[in-house]
């Protein structure tokens, strides 16, 4: 059970005094977070791409390039990249300097992205979003799987048996699917033997237990070895001494941002009602002392599947230190106990 932290890089108003975090400064604090991580014996961290004034990290591989170098273990991942507006080149060109900085822990989560700015920004048709990360999805696995590429369709110029250069330590490089849930990308992901990424933010998490069966039976069927496919979550979170500090220091930033965001798209208003519902055991949120977050995350693994935890953390501007706090909590104290159960309970049951 592989367990981490993932980031948008917000820089949202305090909500206290209406400050503003510069891009610049977050962004270093980021990577003191990412060392951090790999101090207390986390397994991943991710970076998400966004285009946005709210959030600081339009390329996540510069990000966590800058953290590299000063980590030893801990497995480096966009969260996610954005493949419909990029180059599908230039993202592989990136990661793969990623894999060399860090000698092989460099991984791509690939995914439409959530937030449409980057699609007018660089030039592309939102009535073209589905095709877009299909034709650059497979364009992206041809370049991971040979050195001399040749390829042609509709939304970028041709490439006539061109290298791809650098190349990674890793051979293949990881690419992972990110998916908010939908049949069809689940589908997908299974048919091309892809590890799955799942955004559970809302409802109740074990809703996913289908949805990842359904991924398996599509890799089943596809040929794929389904024991060799690990399947992730992204969840809203934090961790503190106990369940009231956790709350009375997550909820006021979170409710910020989700509202923000509800009102682009057209959600209702987000109260302390629906945070405390989502903090409950079946809850998507995984908020509370370890122990709480601990036990949340072992029913996660043995109801749904999920094979690796990501904690999202914080969704909205908060103290870098009460950040730094939550991810050493879940190094030092989470982490631990949710490999010894897991580990005692795949024992018991066979379940890989």
């Amino acid at each position: 059970m592989e367990i981490g932290i993932s980031t948008f890089v917000e820089t949202t108003p305090d909500v206290k005094t209406g400050e503003v975090i510069s891009h610049a400064q977050r962004l270093r604090e980021v990577v003191e977070e990412i060392i951090l991580a790999d101090q207390v014996g986390l397994d991943v961290f991710g970076v998400g791409e966004h285009h946005r004034k709210d959030y600081a990290a339009s390329s996540p591989a510069i990000l966590l390039a800058a953290a590299a170098p000063q980590t030893k273990k801990i497995r480096l991942t966009s969260a996610v990249s954005v493949l419909s507006s990029d180059d599908p080149v230039r993202v592989f060109q990136d990661f793969a300097m990623l894999d060399g900085i860090s000698n092989g822990r460099a991984e791509i989560m690939a995914g439409r992205g959530s937030f449409i700015e980057s699609f007018p920004l660089f030039g592309y048709d939102l009535d073209d979003y589905h095709e877009l990360f299909e034709e650059k999805l497979d364009l992206l696995l041809k370049i991971r799987e040979s050195e001399k590429v040749t390829w042609r369709g509709n939304h970028r110029p041709a490439i006539n048996n061109l290298g791809v250069y650098p190349r990674p330590v890793q051979d293949p490089l990881p690419v992972w699917i990110g998916s908010g849930g939908t049949p069809q990308s689940v589908v997908r992901a299974g048919q091309l033997g892809l590890p799955l990424v799942l955004a559970i933010i809302g409802g109740r998490p074990v809703q996913f237990a289908s949805l990842v069966q359904l991924y398996k039976r599509a890799a089943a069927q596809a040929g794929h070895d389904v024991s060799k496919l690990p399947v992730a979550s992204h969840s809203h979170g934090f961790i503190a001494e106990d369940n009231d500090t956790a709350c009375e220091k997550f909820f006021p930033p979170t409710q910020q941002a989700m509202n923000v965001i509800g009102r682009e798209r057209g959600w209702g208003h987000y109260d302390r009602a629906a945070f405390d519902a989502a903090r409950s055991f079946e809850g998507a949120l995984y908020v509370g002392d370890s122990e709480t977050v601990a036990q949340k995350i072992i029913h996660l693994r043995k109801n749904v599947g999920i094979t690796r935890f990501m904690l999202h953390v914080p969704v909205g501007t908060m103290p870098h230190e009460d950040v730094m706090k939550a991810i050493e909590l879940l190094g030092t104290e989470v982490a631990p106990r949710v490999r010894e159960e897991i580990a005692k309970w795949e024992a018991e049951t066979g379940i890989e």
